[in-house]
């Protein structure tokens, strides 16, 4: 494979390696890449996306430029960001002795530390290197807006949130609220206000749907490894609720996400009607609903090929093609506002 088309495939699903060998040969981005679980990490791609658009619409309505460079800065830090938060998360769990014993993470994806691919030493490099990169985005932001109040507050939550989400927050089942927040009103509402100087509690709105779809994957995660971090004392939202209750939240926010959106383009019509395009992303929706209503296996069926994971799995590839739908419908209602002005006010 070419470094490119390792880079696409690593960017766009988990792989799992057991030769030390095969790990050593690749290239640094290849590492960061699959260490991160950069695989997952696009979703933050996704809300800074969001959030330059929704910015690119009100500077434009308000005939303000709009600072595509910065908005780039904010988006890779924030990606790096949620690269360095996996990094702290493995090497803590690691350390704690959480994934020892073949337990859930190490079943399906690369874990550098347990696998023995590289010392604690390293990892912390690791760490600190892209830890680093992520500050300087957050700086700049500080820098930018000259310190504006929002700006510090997110700043200084977002940062308490990547070193403490590990532990103590998943250990006392709050971890699932802090994603929610983080991806949609905190990630979104943050870009947004950079970029445009204006905290809008519309756009906060605007950005629950995404938000409610980004937790379902580690709702869905944690309930899948519910058994194995019950044991292991880490309490988790579905550890403390039990499983049916994580499986309707799960659910729950799966729908909500959908009545949201519809909302926004009827009710204060904050969206255009060209937002309905995530409507075609029902049929993953029902599938992962329908795996949800049943209670969760507890061996895999005859052939399936990537357990444990199970709800998590599901809820992933709707979130995608949400996310998907999402990112090109708004680009279209973006377009309708610029090029067509009148048809929509």
């Amino acid at each position: 494979m070419t470094l490119f088309s390792n880079w696409r495939k690593f960017l766009s699903q988990l792989v799992k390696m057991d030769s030390k060998p095969e790990w050593d040969a690749l290239d640094i981005l290849s590492k960061w890449f699959i260490a991160t679980r950069s695989a997952v990490g696009t979703i933050t791609i996704y809300s800074g996306m969001i959030g330059g658009l929704l910015a690119w619409q009100h500077n434009q309505a308000a005939g303000q430029p709009f600072d595509f460079l910065t908005w780039l800065i904010l988006t890779l830090g924030l990606f790096i960001a949620h690269g360095t938060n996996n990094l702290i998360n493995d090497y803590t769990d690691f350390t704690r002795g959480i994934d020892k014993d073949n337990y859930f993470r190490t079943q399906y994806g690369v874990h550098p530390l347990a696998q023995g691919f590289w010392s604690k030493t390293t990892h912390l490099w690791w760490f600190g290197i892209s830890g680093a990169l992520a500050f300087l985005s957050g700086v700049y932001a500080l820098l930018y807006t000259q310190f504006a109040a929002p700006v510090v507050w997110l700043f200084a939550f977002g940062a308490l949130i990547l070193l403490f989400y590990t532990w103590p927050l998943k250990y006392i089942g709050i971890g699932e609220l802090s994603i929610f927040l983080i991806w949609g009103p905190m990630m979104i509402g943050g870009v947004y206000y950079v970029l445009t100087r204006d905290w809008s509690w519309a756009v906060i709105l605007a950005s629950l749907p995404v938000g409610l779809n980004v937790v379902t994957i580690n709702l869905g995660k944690h309930t899948d490894k519910g058994k194995e971090d019950r044991l292991k004392g880490v309490r988790t939202l579905p550890v403390l609720v039990g499983e049916t209750a994580a499986r309707t939240i799960t659910m729950g926010a799966i729908v909500l996400s959908y009545l949201l959106t519809i909302y926004l383009v009827f009710i204060p019509r904050f969206f255009t009607p060209v937002m309905l395009l995530v409507l075609l992303a029902i049929p993953p929706a029902r599938l992962a609903i329908q795996r949800l209503s049943q209670p969760r296996p507890s061996a895999p069926p005859a052939g399936y090929p990537i357990w444990p994971r199970w709800f998590s799995t599901v809820c992933f590839v709707h979130n995608r093609v949400f996310s998907n739908y999402f990112v090109l419908a708004l680009l279209m209602d973006t377009a309708i506002r610029f090029f067509l002005p009148a048809v929509w006010r």
